[in-house]
Protein backbone atom coordinates (compact mmCIF):
# COMPACT_ATOMS: atom_id res chain seq x y z
CA UNK A 1 0.00 0.00 0.00
CA UNK A 2 1.30 3.39 -0.66
CA UNK A 3 1.65 5.68 2.21
CA UNK A 4 -0.18 9.39 2.06
CA UNK A 5 2.67 11.73 1.86
CA UNK A 6 2.88 14.86 4.21
CA UNK A 7 5.24 17.99 4.60
CA UNK A 8 5.04 20.05 7.60
CA UNK A 9 5.32 23.90 8.07
CA UNK A 10 6.56 25.77 11.18
CA UNK A 11 9.19 23.10 13.31
CA UNK A 12 8.42 24.91 16.47
CA UNK A 13 7.16 23.27 20.07
CA UNK A 14 3.60 22.85 18.99
CA UNK A 15 5.06 20.50 16.00
CA UNK A 16 6.60 17.67 17.57
CA UNK A 17 3.24 15.83 17.94
CA UNK A 18 2.46 15.80 14.24
CA UNK A 19 5.91 14.55 12.95
CA UNK A 20 6.09 12.10 15.79
CA UNK A 21 2.91 10.32 14.99
CA UNK A 22 4.09 10.26 11.76
CA UNK A 23 6.97 8.89 12.31
CA UNK A 24 6.21 5.94 14.89
CA UNK A 25 2.79 4.94 15.50
CA UNK A 26 1.24 5.59 11.75
CA UNK A 27 4.81 4.81 9.70
CA UNK A 28 3.35 1.63 7.98
CA UNK A 29 0.57 4.52 6.00
CA UNK A 30 2.02 8.24 6.34
CA UNK A 31 5.22 9.34 5.50
CA UNK A 32 6.68 13.07 6.51
CA UNK A 33 8.62 14.32 3.15
CA UNK A 34 9.52 17.55 3.99
CA UNK A 35 10.09 20.14 6.64
CA UNK A 36 10.13 23.86 6.38
CA UNK A 37 10.89 26.18 8.79
CA UNK A 38 12.81 29.50 9.67
CA UNK A 39 15.08 28.23 11.26
CA UNK A 40 17.64 24.84 10.19
CA UNK A 41 18.84 24.22 13.60
CA UNK A 42 15.20 23.71 14.60
CA UNK A 43 14.25 21.49 11.43
CA UNK A 44 18.23 19.39 12.65
CA UNK A 45 16.57 19.08 16.13
CA UNK A 46 13.33 17.44 14.67
CA UNK A 47 15.49 14.75 12.07
CA UNK A 48 17.35 14.04 15.05
CA UNK A 49 14.34 13.19 17.34
CA UNK A 50 12.91 11.01 14.70
CA UNK A 51 15.91 9.06 14.01
CA UNK A 52 16.76 8.58 17.54
CA UNK A 53 13.25 7.59 18.79
CA UNK A 54 12.05 6.03 15.83
CA UNK A 55 14.81 5.18 13.70
CA UNK A 56 13.18 6.90 10.72
CA UNK A 57 14.80 8.37 7.65
CA UNK A 58 16.20 12.20 7.36
CA UNK A 59 13.12 14.12 6.35
CA UNK A 60 14.45 16.90 3.59
CA UNK A 61 14.65 20.50 4.69
CA UNK A 62 13.57 23.80 3.16
CA UNK A 63 14.15 26.93 4.12
CA UNK A 64 10.81 29.22 4.76
CA UNK A 65 11.38 31.11 1.43
CA UNK A 66 11.76 27.46 -0.54
CA UNK A 67 7.97 26.35 0.34
CA UNK A 68 6.98 26.57 -2.99
CA UNK A 69 9.97 24.21 -4.07
CA UNK A 70 9.25 21.73 -1.55
CA UNK A 71 6.03 21.20 -2.66
CA UNK A 72 6.83 20.95 -6.24
CA UNK A 73 9.77 18.64 -5.25
CA UNK A 74 8.43 16.28 -2.53
CA UNK A 75 4.78 16.57 -3.95
CA UNK A 76 2.66 15.87 -0.42
CA UNK A 77 -0.76 15.15 -0.19
CA UNK A 78 -1.06 17.14 2.56
CA UNK A 79 0.42 20.17 4.47
CA UNK A 80 0.57 20.38 8.13
CA UNK A 81 0.77 24.29 9.02
CA UNK A 82 2.06 24.70 12.69
CA UNK A 83 4.25 27.88 12.10
CA UNK A 84 3.43 31.04 13.79
CA UNK A 85 -0.03 32.11 13.32
CA UNK A 86 -0.14 34.98 11.31
CA UNK A 87 1.52 32.84 8.52
CA UNK A 88 -1.02 30.19 8.76
CA UNK A 89 -3.31 31.61 5.68
CA UNK A 90 -0.20 32.31 3.56
CA UNK A 91 1.14 28.62 3.70
CA UNK A 92 -2.38 26.94 3.44
CA UNK A 93 -3.52 29.10 0.52
CA UNK A 94 -0.23 28.21 -1.08
CA UNK A 95 -0.87 24.62 -0.37
CA UNK A 96 -3.97 24.48 -2.00
CA UNK A 97 -3.36 26.36 -4.71
CA UNK A 98 -0.28 23.56 -5.13
CA UNK A 99 -2.80 20.54 -5.19
CA UNK A 100 -2.68 19.72 -1.26
CA UNK A 101 -5.00 19.38 1.42
CA UNK A 102 -3.91 20.90 4.63
CA UNK A 103 -4.25 20.55 8.48
CA UNK A 104 -3.76 23.54 10.38
CA UNK A 105 -3.26 24.07 14.23
CA UNK A 106 -5.35 26.75 15.42
CA UNK A 107 -6.33 29.02 15.37
CA UNK A 108 -6.88 29.05 11.56
CA UNK A 109 -5.53 32.70 10.62
CA UNK A 110 -5.98 35.90 13.39
CA UNK A 111 -8.01 38.30 11.41
CA UNK A 112 -11.25 38.45 9.07
CA UNK A 113 -8.96 39.38 6.27
CA UNK A 114 -7.00 36.26 6.10
CA UNK A 115 -10.05 33.84 6.85
CA UNK A 116 -11.55 35.35 3.91
CA UNK A 117 -8.64 34.40 1.99
CA UNK A 118 -8.75 31.07 3.39
CA UNK A 119 -12.01 30.69 2.47
CA UNK A 120 -11.62 32.32 -1.06
CA UNK A 121 -9.15 29.78 -1.75
CA UNK A 122 -11.10 26.42 -0.96
CA UNK A 123 -13.68 28.10 -2.72
CA UNK A 124 -11.67 28.24 -5.79
CA UNK A 125 -9.05 25.01 -5.24
CA UNK A 126 -11.67 22.59 -3.80
CA UNK A 127 -9.19 21.21 -1.64
CA UNK A 128 -9.95 20.49 2.29
CA UNK A 129 -8.92 22.25 5.09
CA UNK A 130 -8.96 20.58 8.39
CA UNK A 131 -8.32 22.63 12.40
CA UNK A 132 -6.50 20.25 14.87
CA UNK A 133 -9.22 21.40 18.08
CA UNK A 134 -7.88 18.74 20.20
CA UNK A 135 -10.37 19.50 23.10
CA UNK A 136 -13.41 18.23 21.12
CA UNK A 137 -11.72 15.04 21.43
CA UNK A 138 -11.08 15.20 25.05
CA UNK A 139 -13.68 12.62 27.64
CA UNK A 140 -15.31 15.59 29.61
CA UNK A 141 -15.79 17.41 26.56
CA UNK A 142 -17.08 15.40 24.56
CA UNK A 143 -19.58 14.06 27.41
CA UNK A 144 -20.60 17.43 28.16
CA UNK A 145 -22.06 16.97 24.35
CA UNK A 146 -23.22 13.77 24.75
CA UNK A 147 -25.23 15.57 27.63
CA UNK A 148 -26.91 18.65 25.77
CA UNK A 149 -27.30 16.32 22.41
CA UNK A 150 -29.63 14.14 24.37
CA UNK A 151 -31.57 16.78 25.89
CA UNK A 152 -30.25 16.20 29.80
CA UNK A 153 -31.51 19.76 30.50
CA UNK A 154 -33.81 20.78 27.47
CA UNK A 155 -32.95 23.77 25.36
CA UNK A 156 -29.69 25.59 26.61
CA UNK A 157 -30.65 29.90 27.32
CA UNK A 158 -27.10 30.71 28.96
CA UNK A 159 -23.38 29.55 29.43
CA UNK A 160 -21.07 30.61 31.76
CA UNK A 161 -17.32 29.72 30.83
CA UNK A 162 -14.28 30.87 33.02
CA UNK A 163 -10.77 29.72 31.67
CA UNK A 164 -8.13 30.18 33.82
CA UNK A 165 -3.86 30.33 32.58
CA UNK A 166 -1.63 29.99 35.82
CA UNK A 167 1.51 31.73 36.38
CA UNK A 168 3.25 29.15 34.91
CA UNK A 169 1.32 28.19 31.32
CA UNK A 170 0.07 32.04 30.71
CA UNK A 171 3.00 33.46 31.67
CA UNK A 172 4.35 31.72 29.24
CA UNK A 173 2.15 33.46 26.57
CA UNK A 174 4.11 36.76 27.08
CA UNK A 175 7.65 35.36 26.86
CA UNK A 176 7.00 34.36 23.61
CA UNK A 177 6.09 35.64 19.85
CA UNK A 178 2.14 35.44 21.08
CA UNK A 179 2.66 38.60 22.76
CA UNK A 180 2.61 40.81 19.75
CA UNK A 181 -0.60 40.94 18.64
CA UNK A 182 0.14 41.33 14.98
CA UNK A 183 1.45 37.37 15.60
CA UNK A 184 -1.21 36.06 17.39
CA UNK A 185 -4.05 38.25 17.43
CA UNK A 186 -3.92 37.97 21.23
CA UNK A 187 -5.38 35.44 23.56
CA UNK A 188 -8.91 35.83 22.36
CA UNK A 189 -7.93 34.68 19.38
CA UNK A 190 -4.85 32.10 20.12
CA UNK A 191 -5.67 31.12 23.13
CA UNK A 192 -9.45 31.30 23.70
CA UNK A 193 -10.13 29.80 19.76
CA UNK A 194 -10.38 26.47 21.77
CA UNK A 195 -12.57 27.90 24.41
CA UNK A 196 -14.86 29.48 21.50
CA UNK A 197 -15.37 26.34 19.30
CA UNK A 198 -16.47 24.58 22.02
CA UNK A 199 -19.08 26.45 23.11
CA UNK A 200 -20.16 26.15 19.26
CA UNK A 201 -19.55 21.96 19.30
CA UNK A 202 -21.23 21.96 22.55
CA UNK A 203 -24.47 23.93 21.77
CA UNK A 204 -24.95 23.24 18.13
CA UNK A 205 -24.82 26.64 16.67
CA UNK A 206 -22.15 29.65 15.59
CA UNK A 207 -21.78 33.44 17.18
CA UNK A 208 -23.93 36.47 16.09
CA UNK A 209 -23.52 39.34 18.16
CA UNK A 210 -19.94 40.12 20.58
CA UNK A 211 -19.12 42.25 22.74
CA UNK A 212 -16.12 42.82 25.10
CA UNK A 213 -13.56 44.39 27.29
CA UNK A 214 -9.85 44.00 28.07
CA UNK A 215 -6.95 44.83 29.51
CA UNK A 216 -3.22 44.21 30.29
CA UNK A 217 -3.44 44.38 33.78
CA UNK A 218 -0.10 42.08 34.85
CA UNK A 219 2.08 41.46 32.44
CA UNK A 220 4.27 44.58 31.22
CA UNK A 221 6.82 46.68 32.55
CA UNK A 222 4.78 49.28 33.63
CA UNK A 223 2.00 47.10 35.30
CA UNK A 224 5.18 45.61 37.62
CA UNK A 225 6.40 49.59 38.78
CA UNK A 226 3.17 50.02 39.68
CA UNK A 227 3.44 47.23 42.16
CA UNK A 228 6.43 48.24 43.39
CA UNK A 229 9.21 46.06 41.20
CA UNK A 230 12.82 48.26 40.24
CA UNK A 231 14.43 45.37 38.45
CA UNK A 232 13.92 44.51 35.53
CA UNK A 233 15.50 42.55 32.52
CA UNK A 234 14.74 42.38 28.89
CA UNK A 235 15.14 38.07 28.96
CA UNK A 236 16.44 35.48 31.26
CA UNK A 237 19.66 33.99 29.38
CA UNK A 238 22.54 35.83 31.58
CA UNK A 239 20.45 38.40 34.19
CA UNK A 240 21.32 38.27 37.30
CA UNK A 241 17.51 39.38 37.91
CA UNK A 242 15.74 36.77 36.30
CA UNK A 243 17.52 34.59 39.08
CA UNK A 244 15.36 35.35 41.53
CA UNK A 245 12.34 36.10 39.96
CA UNK A 246 9.60 32.81 39.31
CA UNK A 247 8.25 34.15 36.12
CA UNK A 248 11.70 33.87 34.52
CA UNK A 249 12.10 30.66 32.83
CA UNK A 250 16.11 29.51 32.34
CA UNK A 251 16.26 27.50 28.72
CA UNK A 252 19.81 26.37 29.54
CA UNK A 253 18.03 24.13 32.21
CA UNK A 254 15.66 22.62 29.92
CA UNK A 255 17.43 20.36 27.20
CA UNK A 256 14.04 20.54 24.72
CA UNK A 257 14.50 24.19 24.88
CA UNK A 258 17.95 24.90 24.84
CA UNK A 259 18.37 22.61 21.60
CA UNK A 260 14.46 23.72 20.32
CA UNK A 261 15.10 27.73 20.81
CA UNK A 262 18.71 28.66 22.96
CA UNK A 263 20.86 26.66 20.41
CA UNK A 264 18.74 27.86 17.46
CA UNK A 265 18.77 31.97 18.21
CA UNK A 266 21.81 32.35 15.89
CA UNK A 267 19.70 31.21 12.89
CA UNK A 268 17.00 33.85 13.53
CA UNK A 269 17.44 36.01 16.32
CA UNK A 270 14.38 34.52 18.22
CA UNK A 271 14.47 34.92 21.68
CA UNK A 272 12.24 32.77 23.62
CA UNK A 273 12.80 33.59 27.00
CA UNK A 274 11.82 37.04 26.84
CA UNK A 275 10.57 38.86 30.68
CA UNK A 276 7.07 38.72 30.95
CA UNK A 277 7.32 42.17 33.10
CA UNK A 278 9.45 44.19 29.87
CA UNK A 279 8.26 46.49 27.37
CA UNK A 280 6.64 45.52 23.98
CA UNK A 281 3.62 43.29 25.33
CA UNK A 282 0.52 44.56 22.93
CA UNK A 283 -1.88 41.66 23.88
CA UNK A 284 -4.28 41.57 27.33
CA UNK A 285 -4.09 39.16 30.45
CA UNK A 286 -7.34 40.01 31.34
CA UNK A 287 -10.57 39.78 29.07
CA UNK A 288 -14.19 39.34 29.36
CA UNK A 289 -16.70 38.53 26.52
CA UNK A 290 -20.00 38.13 25.84
CA UNK A 291 -22.10 36.88 22.71
CA UNK A 292 -25.50 36.16 21.80
CA UNK A 293 -25.92 32.76 19.03
CA UNK A 294 -27.76 32.20 16.19
CA UNK A 295 -29.97 30.01 18.55
CA UNK A 296 -30.17 33.01 20.99
CA UNK A 297 -28.30 31.27 23.57
CA UNK A 298 -26.24 33.76 25.79
CA UNK A 299 -22.50 33.16 26.76
CA UNK A 300 -20.50 35.00 29.43
CA UNK A 301 -16.83 34.20 29.09
CA UNK A 302 -13.49 35.49 31.46
CA UNK A 303 -10.24 34.40 30.73
CA UNK A 304 -7.27 35.47 33.22
CA UNK A 305 -3.57 35.21 32.08
CA UNK A 306 -1.49 34.90 35.78
CA UNK A 307 -3.94 32.92 38.07
CA UNK A 308 -2.83 30.35 41.11
CA UNK A 309 -4.33 27.57 39.01
CA UNK A 310 -4.95 26.22 35.62
CA UNK A 311 -7.98 25.15 34.35
CA UNK A 312 -12.08 25.93 33.75
CA UNK A 313 -15.26 26.46 35.22
CA UNK A 314 -18.28 26.02 32.77
CA UNK A 315 -22.22 26.29 33.62
CA UNK A 316 -25.24 26.02 31.45
CA UNK A 317 -28.30 26.92 32.42
CA UNK A 318 -31.37 25.20 30.28
CA UNK A 319 -35.24 24.41 29.97
CA UNK A 320 -35.01 21.40 32.13
CA UNK A 321 -32.20 22.02 34.63
CA UNK A 322 -28.23 22.72 34.50
CA UNK A 323 -25.10 21.10 33.83
CA UNK A 324 -21.78 22.53 35.93
CA UNK A 325 -18.56 21.58 34.58
CA UNK A 326 -14.97 21.91 36.83
CA UNK A 327 -11.86 20.83 35.31
CA UNK A 328 -8.10 21.24 36.74
CA UNK A 329 -5.18 20.59 34.15
CA UNK A 330 -1.53 20.47 34.87
CA UNK A 331 0.74 23.13 34.74
CA UNK A 332 2.88 23.28 31.39
CA UNK A 333 5.50 24.99 29.30
CA UNK A 334 4.99 24.44 25.91
CA UNK A 335 7.91 22.38 24.37
CA UNK A 336 9.41 22.25 27.81
CA UNK A 337 8.43 18.28 28.70
CA UNK A 338 6.57 15.18 27.97
CA UNK A 339 3.66 16.29 25.21
CA UNK A 340 1.63 14.18 27.39
CA UNK A 341 1.48 16.79 29.99
CA UNK A 342 0.23 19.33 27.70
CA UNK A 343 -3.33 20.12 29.28
CA UNK A 344 -3.52 16.94 31.46
CA UNK A 345 -6.14 16.93 33.46
CA UNK A 346 -5.35 16.44 37.34
CA UNK A 347 -9.17 17.00 38.93
CA UNK A 348 -12.37 16.59 36.76
CA UNK A 349 -16.29 16.62 37.32
CA UNK A 350 -19.44 17.16 35.62
CA UNK A 351 -23.08 17.98 37.88
CA UNK A 352 -26.49 17.42 36.31
CA UNK A 353 -28.78 19.34 38.19
CA UNK A 354 -32.06 18.27 36.94
CA UNK A 355 -35.13 21.31 37.15
CA UNK A 356 -36.90 18.60 39.70
CA UNK A 357 -34.92 15.66 40.07
CA UNK A 358 -31.91 14.53 42.28
CA UNK A 359 -28.37 15.87 41.19
CA UNK A 360 -25.80 13.44 39.74
CA UNK A 361 -22.34 13.10 38.65
CA UNK A 362 -22.18 12.25 34.85
CA UNK A 363 -19.44 9.32 34.40
CA UNK A 364 -16.45 10.34 32.29
CA UNK A 365 -14.30 7.91 30.57
CA UNK A 366 -10.62 8.57 30.94
CA UNK A 367 -8.30 9.62 28.29
CA UNK A 368 -4.44 8.89 27.89
CA UNK A 369 -2.27 11.66 26.49
CA UNK A 370 -2.30 15.42 26.48
CA UNK A 371 -5.33 17.77 26.41
CA UNK A 372 -7.39 15.24 28.68
CA UNK A 373 -6.76 12.33 26.10
CA UNK A 374 -7.46 14.50 23.19
CA UNK A 375 -4.67 14.61 21.44
CA UNK A 376 -4.21 10.56 20.92
CA UNK A 377 -8.04 10.53 19.60
CA UNK A 378 -7.23 13.53 17.23
CA UNK A 379 -3.60 11.94 15.88
CA UNK A 380 -6.26 8.73 15.56
CA UNK A 381 -8.86 10.83 13.88
CA UNK A 382 -6.31 12.55 10.96
CA UNK A 383 -3.74 9.80 10.58
CA UNK A 384 -5.67 6.42 11.41
CA UNK A 385 -8.84 5.00 10.79
CA UNK A 386 -11.29 6.65 13.00
CA UNK A 387 -14.38 5.04 13.56
CA UNK A 388 -17.72 7.02 13.12
CA UNK A 389 -18.34 9.52 14.86
CA UNK A 390 -21.93 10.80 16.14
CA UNK A 391 -20.34 13.88 17.76
CA UNK A 392 -18.73 15.01 14.61
CA UNK A 393 -15.68 16.44 16.73
CA UNK A 394 -13.75 16.80 13.22
CA UNK A 395 -13.47 20.50 12.64
CA UNK A 396 -13.44 22.31 9.20
CA UNK A 397 -12.87 25.15 7.93
CA UNK A 398 -16.26 26.62 8.58
CA UNK A 399 -15.94 25.32 12.00
CA UNK A 400 -12.09 26.80 12.26
CA UNK A 401 -13.13 30.43 11.01
CA UNK A 402 -16.33 30.20 13.14
CA UNK A 403 -13.80 29.79 16.20
CA UNK A 404 -12.04 32.65 15.37
CA UNK A 405 -14.65 35.11 14.48
CA UNK A 406 -15.95 35.23 18.34
CA UNK A 407 -12.29 36.22 19.16
CA UNK A 408 -12.05 38.77 16.17
CA UNK A 409 -15.11 40.24 16.85
CA UNK A 410 -13.82 40.85 20.58
CA UNK A 411 -10.90 42.30 19.58
CA UNK A 412 -13.24 44.77 17.59
CA UNK A 413 -15.44 45.55 20.25
CA UNK A 414 -12.68 46.20 22.62
CA UNK A 415 -10.80 48.60 20.12
CA UNK A 416 -14.41 50.47 19.32
CA UNK A 417 -16.51 49.54 22.42
CA UNK A 418 -18.97 48.93 20.33
CA UNK A 419 -20.69 45.05 19.95
CA UNK A 420 -20.03 43.81 16.51
CA UNK A 421 -22.14 41.60 14.27
CA UNK A 422 -20.04 38.47 13.60
CA UNK A 423 -22.25 38.16 10.08
CA UNK A 424 -20.57 40.98 8.35
CA UNK A 425 -16.82 39.95 9.01
CA UNK A 426 -16.95 37.19 6.68
CA UNK A 427 -18.37 35.62 3.86
CA UNK A 428 -18.60 31.45 3.81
Amino acid sequence: MQRKKYAQVGIGGRARMYYEAIAGKYKDTCEMVGFCDVNKVRMDYANSIIAEKFGAAKVKEYTFDKFNEMISEQKPDTVIVTSIDRTHHKYIIAAMEAGCDVITEKPMTIDEVKAQAILDAIKRTGKKLRVTFNYRYAPHNTKVRELIMDDTIGDIFSVHFEWLLNTKHGADYFRRWHRDKRNSGGLLVHKSTHHFDLVNFWLGTHPKTVYAMGDLNFYGRENAEKRGVTKFYSRAMGSEYAKDDPFAIHLEQNPGLKALYLDAEGEDGYFRDQSVFSDGISIEDTMGVMVRYRNNAILTYSLNAYMPWEGYKVAFNGSKGRIQVSIVEAAYVNAGGSAAMEGAVKQKSISVFPMFGEPYEAVIEEGLGGHGGGDTVLLEDLFGTPEPDKFKRAASHVDGAMSILTGVAANKSMATGMPVNVAGLVQI
